[in-house]
């Protein structure tokens, strides 16, 4: 990991999981309560490495048309 890919690709998802990260370890803290020290860890983590459930690419759908892909007409025969 280099600082780069720390530095950038900030995104909606990784902003809020920066501020539940900070939120969860003050409260792990004050609690002393180990669980929600390693929730706030893993949420760090997550931070860190832009990585979501996912991975770095969440769950999309990739939009480039492959011009490998040949559409094939296919026929119907209706059963009575």
């Amino acid at each position: 990991m280099n600082l780069k890919s720390l530095l950038t690709g900030w995104h909606f998802m990784r902003w809020v999981r920066l501020t539940l990260s900070i939120i969860i370890s003050i409260q792990a803290f004050q609690s002393h309560d180990y669980f929600l020290g390693f929730l706030s860890s893993v949420l760090w983590l997550q931070v860190i490495t832009n990585a979501g459930c996912c991975g770095p690419a969440g769950c999309n759908v990739s939009t480039q048309n492959s011009n490998n892909s040949k559409t094939e007409d296919i026929e119907f025969e209706e059963i009575k």
